[in-house]
């Protein structure tokens, strides 16, 4: 393992792309708060059902009931349920001790239907996502917008131009009524399957709400798609399910953020993503998460990317005091591609331990995992990530970079990386470096009259800028505000 100083060629190609810093601020602040309290802060929503703490089968079968879902959807719930019960926690990655599931709630439904006007959504719920931006991202940029509010979702829309194409952009629980076929086939079947591990077996028993995308043959959307998650009950728990479909040649992004309020108590996220890349086809999925303190964020994502496919992964985790999130990507036809990129900031009491797996079935198949993370304030961030080669993958090609950023003596970095290649036929690389802003650079910027922490912000941007870049405008603002904010007392 490599150690490093941040580069004084980069820190002055960032500063002369971002200062003098006042334009830059003021553009900022118009579209981003200065704190998190917009994020934080609960709201007194009405709700027309709140479910007991706890998971059992009375509760499963009520959710489906209320869903009125189809004989084999509660069927698959109480499988998983069973298998969830006899399985028990990992014994591996951050301590999980303090997380009571006994006593989450599991199912909270706002007193809203779904809506395809904003005007519509009841004027609480709406004041919410007013404050996150939601609306106006949609009428700027974006192709289509779902909005979930603790189990349900709020409000779902796509503009006509996509829908007239044949995309479908759908609330999953409607796509179940609207596409059975289509949805039994896919649905934590092949991709994630329901026995896949504890957290999945709880998801597919209680999943609620989440997004449905299907792509028809040679579409490409040009504007992304973008779901909103906001888990707002106290000792909540979300788990929303993703299913995104891109059929041969088609083209798809899609952004998902999510974000909960900061109670005393845990709280939950257990959402699973499916994705389904068809030959030919792309699929680029961004996540900017930023759960509340208090919140487990144990989240489940998966690519299955067919011939000459090419799947993208651009992740941003900040919040969660303990993240467990490894996007996996299975290359099954020759050609495919994945692409990871993410970055995980850990600061007080926070324990990321993130990072990405691809398996490479096919031949000729490419990989690239570029994981950053930065530590705090005595945080801990890890990279797990995994590359396996099969033994029919001949020619594969995989690169593995760790880049961590450790900001003072009591913050951790770990890195596990696992490689199995059986095929000699193939190159796989892993690389890894860690190290600090180093004091050159520090007095470089403070020269041009920056104070220290504003100084550490920039640096800290300048690292992170290769994430942010693949983001829309808009969303590489917030990211970028996101991550500024996380730096605010970062000066020992």
């Amino acid at each position: 393992m490599a150690f490093f100083t941040v580069n004084a060629l980069d820190l002055l190609r960032y500063v002369s792309y971002h200062i003098d810093a006042y334009l830059y601020d003021i553009a900022r602040s118009i579209m981003i708060p200065d704190d998190t309290s917009v994020y934080d802060k609960a709201d007194t929503a009405h709700e027309r059902y709140r479910a007991g703490f706890g998971v059992s089968e009375d509760l499963i079968r009520e959710i489906s009931r209320q869903k009125n879902e189809p004989v084999w959807m509660l069927e698959k719930r109480l499988r998983a349920f069973a298998l969830f019960l006899e399985t028990p926690l990992p014994q591996w990655g951050p301590d999980l001790s303090g997380l009571d599931l006994n006593k989450i709630t599991y199912f909270v439904r706002p007193d809203a239907g779904e809506s395809k006007s904003w005007e519509d959504v009841p004027e609480d719920i709406k004041r919410t996502f007013d404050r996150l931006g939601i609306p106006e991202a949609e009428r700027t940029s974006l192709g289509g917008v779902g909005a979930q509010y603790d189990s349900d979702v709020v409000y779902h829309n796509i503009k006509d131009e996509w829908a007239r194409q044949g995309v479908v952009f759908e609330n999953m629980d409607t796509a179940v009524q609207n596409y059975p076929d289509l949805i039994r086939k896919h649905f934590m079947t092949s991709c994630v399957p329901i026995n896949d591990h504890k957290f999945a077996m709880l998801h597919a028993a209680v999943w609620s709400g989440g997004t449905f995308i299907y792509v028809p043959p040679g579409i490409k959307v040009l504007f992304p798609l973008q779901a909103y998650f906001r888990m707002n009950a106290e000792r909540g728990g979300q788990f929303e399910h993703t299913l995104i479909i891109a059929d041969k040649g088609s083209e798809v992004s899609y952004i998902e953020g999510c974000s909960a309020p900061r109670y005393m108590t845990s709280a939950l996220h257990a959402g699973c993503v499916e994705l389904f890349v068809g030959e030919g086809a792309t699929i680029r999925y961004s996540s900017i998460e930023n759960w509340s303190l208090n919140t487990y964020n144990l989240n489940t994502k998966r690519a299955l990317v067919e011939k000459n496919g090419t799947i993208e992964w651009i992740n941003g985790n900040m919040g969660s005091g303990t993240t467990m999130l490894y996007p996996c990507s299975i290359l099954v036809g020759e050609g495919a591609r994945s692409e990871s990129l993410g970055i995980a900031v850990a600061g007080p009491g926070q324990h990321q331990d993130t990072g990405a797996k691809v398996i490479h079935v096919a031949p000729r198949t490419r990989s690239i995992i570029r994981a950053k993370s930065i530590s705090r304030g005595g945080g801990v961030a890890s990279y797990r990530g995994l590359v396996r080669v099969g033994k029919r993958a001949d020619e594969t090609i995989s690169h593995v970079t760790c880049d961590a950023l450790i900001l003072d003596g009591a913050s951790q970095s770990h890195t596990y990386p696992f490689i199995k290649t059986e095929n000699t036929n193939s190159e796989v690389s892993h690389e890894a470096r860690t190290g600090r802003i180093g004091d050159d650079e520090l007095f470089y910027a403070m020269s041009r009259g920056l104070s220290e922490e504003r100084a550490i912000q920039m640096i800290v941007g300048g690292f992170v800028e290769e994430v942010s870049k693949k983001l829309p405008l808009e969303y590489a603002v917030e990211f970028n505000r996101l991550i500024d904010l996380q730096m605010e007392g970062a000066v020992a």
